[in-house]
Parts: C-alpha cells; structure tokens; sequence
C-alpha cells in the first residue's frame, strides 16, 4: 500500500486482501478520500516499520468503499494525469498501511510454478569448477526457484594428490595411489587438480557420465575450451529435455566454410535450445577467493517463454532467431524451440541474475549476446599480443597501445559481421568488453603464457603444456579460427592486430614486428 498525503486529501493505492495472494496479482485503483481532518499517519519512508505499526493503531478509522476503480499496474501514470474517482462510504475497512511484501516477491519469482530448476555446470576445469561453486551457493538461497543439488560434469581423469595439497598425508592411499577426479572432488569437495584449496558446497556432486548429469537438467551451464563444444553437444544431443536452456561460459568462436559462429549460437543449433551468454573481466580464483568482481550475462527470453503476449511476438510462438530474438524476422540462424513449461519458474532476467549473483560477483544482464560472446573470445586475441610486448620488456606504454588497437578491432568486427544484433555499448561500458581485455592482459593466463614464451624464447605450445597443468589456451586457437576467416573474407588487413597474432604464432613474424605491423598503412 501506498499513500501520498497533502493538506487537502490523501491519494491511497490500496491492495483488496494482505498480503497479497498470487499467482493472480492484486487488483490496484486510486481513490480521492478527503477527510474533515488529517490523522498523525507515518510518513512514507516509515511503512513496515514499528513506528508505522503503533500509529495505524492509534489512527481514526474510516469507512470506505470505491465504487470507480482505474487500473493503473503498479503507480505507473503520473499522478497529475488520473482522474478524480467518486466514491461513497459502505462498508468498514480500518487503513493500515504497514504490512510485509516478501511473500509476493517470492510469489512473483515463481508466479506459483510448483517444479524447480535443476542445474548443470557442463565442464569441471578452473572456471567450470568456480562456476559450480558460486551457482551452487545461489540455489541453496533460492529454493523456490532452484533444486538444491547442482551436478557437474567431470572429464574423469586419474590423478594423484600433489604434495602441497592439504589433504596431502605421506604414505596414505591418497598420496599413493591415483584416484578418479570425480572420486577426489566428491569426498574432498574440492577439485585438487584444477582449482585446489577451495572449499566447495556440498550439495555440489560430481558426474563423469555426461548424458546422466544433464538429462533432467532445464538449466545447461556449459563452462568448456571451445574446440571441446562441438563433440559434447554431439554427445547430448535428443538426450536433454526439449525446453532446456542454456548458459554459455566458453570463450571461442566457431568456424566453418560457411561463416563463424559465437559458442552460444553453436550450442544453440547443436542441441536446439536457446542459449545466452556470460562473460566478463574474470579470473576464476580469484572469483572462487571470493574477491570482489563483476561479469555480464547476455540472456534475451525467447517469446514462447513469456507467460503473457510481449512486443517480441505470441507466447505460442516457436521459432526464434538464436542470436537475437528480438529481431522481427528470423534469420537462418533460426531454430523451433520449446516452450518452458509453466509449472517451471520463467527464466527471466530477474531469475537468471538470481542464480549468478553473489555478494562477491555481481552480475549485470544485457539482451546483447553477440557483443557479449565476442567480447569474450577478442579479448584473447589481444591479451596474446599484451604478453608478446610485455616480455619483451616494452612496459606498460607499450602494452596500452596494443590493447587500444585490439578493442578497436573488436568493436570492428562486431560491427562488420553482426550489424544487427551487436551493439557498441556492450564492448565499452560492460565488464565482457574494455574491463575483461584489462583484465586479461594484466594477469590472464593467455597473456601470462605469451609473456613466458617470449621471455624464455619457447613456443607458446611448449608453455601451454608446462604451465597449465592439463588446460588449454583459448587465445590460440581463437586466433587462428579468426584469421582463417578473415582470410576467406579477404579482410586480414582490416584487423592487422589479430593478423600479426596469428602470424607471429605461425612462426611469419616476431614479436617484436608487431608496432610495424599494427602500424596504420599510408
């Protein structure tokens, strides 16, 4: 309940039962009242307080009774505009405007679906391992929305427990002997190969048998190196449930004769479900340190999810442009989705931030999900070049140079190949665009890697296999999966960044040949 006082009437918008019983929402109208006097009634900043409790008590009760009643949602018309509505005193009804809203919020969040989502986090490296973590914090929070337990799908491996670990006892079985990692993380809760020394939840359970882990799964977090994306969806494909979606953490693109493909459309298509996208300046241990960060979730509700008609189409609508929906037309990128079902929660951007969210990863939502996957997968195209110029003791001057060439190039190509349905914005103001290619070129593992090589005049390959302990580079493979493109475009010299990346991988160039060859041509 609200209420507006002046000197002269009061303007209440007024609930008919409280608190509120939904999924029917409360009916809502304005009514003038004028009294002879202005009872001592709280302030507006005082409701649901002790203080507003004890006035309402002591307040005169009135008797009213609204015989016009104007729907106006949820004090959507300005005040000045709604008409002054006659009324009549019938019947009693003391005004009591303290009174508790958090059963309709919840209410709201499920709009009285009685299933629940279950989760998936497809991949268990540092990142996937991090997401499980935070996703598997934020069910146990909202058990309305979310089942308690979150599966993760293991790529098994035997591994045997390093020395530093803390679980490390000389002479045990565990010291020993190899164990399966899906063993180790379950009875450990902890995943000591790729992300060790941090606690996990317990209601977070590993699977090495993929399909098993996904199968009953509406929620798909897909948290893989790109170049694995094709052959796990191959894998799951008619084996989840038809209204699934899908979350894509990977940063990669997907290239083939007939074009390149963001990782979320490249799911999408595979496995016939929509998919969104989450990328941002994020470094997975320091996320699972639980250090202060923040990252970008690109998720546009496909129309058929709606549980009302949206300017985006019908709710019964079923074909959907996977890149972006929202486009009127849809393109041949299009796919026939199924509805979620209504006895699921939706999967709006409230509730999609709400399994993201946490006190140390804040999460913003956006409808671009191609500016989100490119900025995710660019920006390791830059960080490679960062540590090229970094090890070679250039400095910081050097290192901001490459870095303003690489988001031009960036901004370029969402421009160039996506006009429709990438947008500026998303690669200047979002944490997936400037923020993560700062990120990553301070202290990601591609810039890292590129920086050791040139230091120690080794391949970049050669410190992939010593210093990443079984991961891969995603920079690397992106770099030429975008120039091969490029190539067949007829547009290398159009990005000479990604250009010279990929030739000083080819062993065309050095690294230091790259101020030459970013050097605009006269």
């Amino acid at each position: 309940m609200i209420t507006f006082l002046s000197k002269f009437n009061i303007l209440l918008y007024a609930a008919p039962t409280v608190p509120f019983s939904l999924p029917t929402s409360p009916t809502l109208g304005p009514a003038i009242l004028d009294f002879q006097h202005t009872p001592q009634l709280p302030q507006l900043g005082d409701f649901g307080t002790a203080a507003s409790q004890e006035a309402s008590a002591s307040a005169p009760k009135y008797n009213v009774s609204v015989l016009k009643v104007a729907f106006y949602g949820f004090c959507r018309a300005p005040l000045h505009q709604a008409p002054r509505l006659s009324y009549s005193f019938a019947f009693a009804r003391p005004i009591t405007p303290a009174f508790t809203t958090h059963p309709y919020r919840r209410t709201m969040a499920t709009l009285g679906a009685h299933k629940k989502h279950k989760v998936t986090i497809v991949g268990s490296g540092n990142w996937g391992t991090t997401m499980s973590k935070l996703v598997a914090e934020n069910v146990k929070a909202y058990p309305t929305l979310f089942e308690e337990q979150v599966d993760v799908w293991v790529y098994e491996e035997e591994v045997t427990l390093p020395k530093e670990s803390r679980h490390y006892e000389a002479g045990s079985e565990l010291a020993t002997k190899p164990q399966k990692l899906s063993e180790l993380f379950n009875k450990l809760h902890e995943n000591v190969k790729y992300l060790p020394c941090i606690t996990l939840p317990e209601n977070v359970v590993a699977n090495p048998d993929l399909v098993d882990s996904c199968k009953d799964s509406t929620i798909l977090v897909f948290v893989l190196p790109h170049q694995f994306i094709p052959r796990v969806c191959d894998q799951l494909a008619g084996k989840i449930v038809p209204y699934a979606r899908a979350i894509c953490c990977t940063k990669g693109v997907d290239v083939s004769e007939k074009g390149i493909r963001l990782m979320s459309e490249a799911i999408g298509m595979r496995l016939n479900i929509y998919c969104g996208a989450l990328s941002g300046a994020n470094i997975a241990t320091e996320i699972a340190q639980e250090k202060y960060s923040e990252t970008t979730v690109a998720y546009d509700p496909p129309p058929m999810d709606s549980r009302a008609p949206t300017p985006k189409g019908s709710p019964n609508a079923s074909m959907v442009d996977l890149i972006s929906p929202s486009k009127p037309v849809p393109s041949e990128r299009s796919a026939r989705l199924k509805a979620v079902p209504n006895e699921y929660p939706p999967l709006s951007h409230e509730n999609v931030r709400k399994l993201f969210h946490r006190p140390y990863f804040h999460v913003r939502i956006v409808d671009d999900v191609v500016g989100v996957s490119l900025g995710g997968a660019l920006k390791n195209i830059i960080a490679l070049a960062a540590g090229f110029v970094d090890g070679l003791g250039w400095g910081d001057n050097a290192k901001a140079a490459v870095m303003r060439v690489g988001i031009l190039e960036m901004v370029k190509f969402g421009k160039e190949f996506f006009p429709d349905s990438s947008k500026t914005s998303t690669f200047t103001e979002e944490s997936c665009g400037v923020a993560d290619v700062i990120t990553s070129c301070m202290g990601g593992r591609n810039f890292r890697c590129a920086k050791m090589a040139t230091q120690r005049g080794e391949s970049i390959y050669e410190i992939e296999q010593k210093e990443l302990n079984g991961q891969k580079l995603q920079g690397t493979s992106t770099a030429y999966e975008v120039n091969s493109f490029l190539k067949h475009q007829g547009l290398e010299s159009e990005f000479p960044l990604f250009t010279a990346v990929y030739n000083i991988l080819e062993g065309n160039n050095k690294p230091e040949d790259i101020p030459e060859l970013i050097e605009p041509k006269i």
